[in-house]
């Protein structure tokens, strides 16, 4: 059975950092991409970053560039969003999501999907 379990998510004020996890456990990292979505209040849900299958390129939206940081860890089926200088823009429910192969920037394109973990970030 396949599962994604997201965790580290909370509150912190503007200009702090999280580092979320994402626990992954019935498939390999070596043919999986893993990426990382959030959904703001009121607004779709919208892809943040994403690290292709054996970890070979890494991608981020614009907003989030210099500032989040995505790596995985083999040994421990565990791939990490580390985010720097907070936004209250960032808040939202971040949920991490795997994919055959390639990252895509489309929610659909994830065959398996975390349950989310909250992030809020004061101003």
């Amino acid at each position: 059975e396949v599962q994604l379990v997201e965790s580290g998510g909370g509150l912190v004020q503007a200009g702090g950092s999280l580092r979320l996890s994402c626990a992954v456990s019935g498939l390999s990292f070596d043919d999986h991409a893993i990426g990382w979505f959030r959904r703001a209040p009121g607004k779709e849900r919208e892809g943040v970053s994403c690290i292709s299958s054996s970890a070979t390129r890494t991608y981020y939206e614009d907003s989030v560039k210099g500032r989040f940081t995505v790596s995985s860890d083999n040994a421990k089926n565990t791939v990490y969003l580390q985010m720097n200088n907070l936004k209250p823009e960032d808040t939202g429910v971040y949920y991490c999501a795997a994919a055959t192969y390639l990252c895509s920037w489309y929610w659909e394109a994830y065959d398996y999907r975390g349950q989310g973990t909250q992030v809020v970030i004061s101003s």
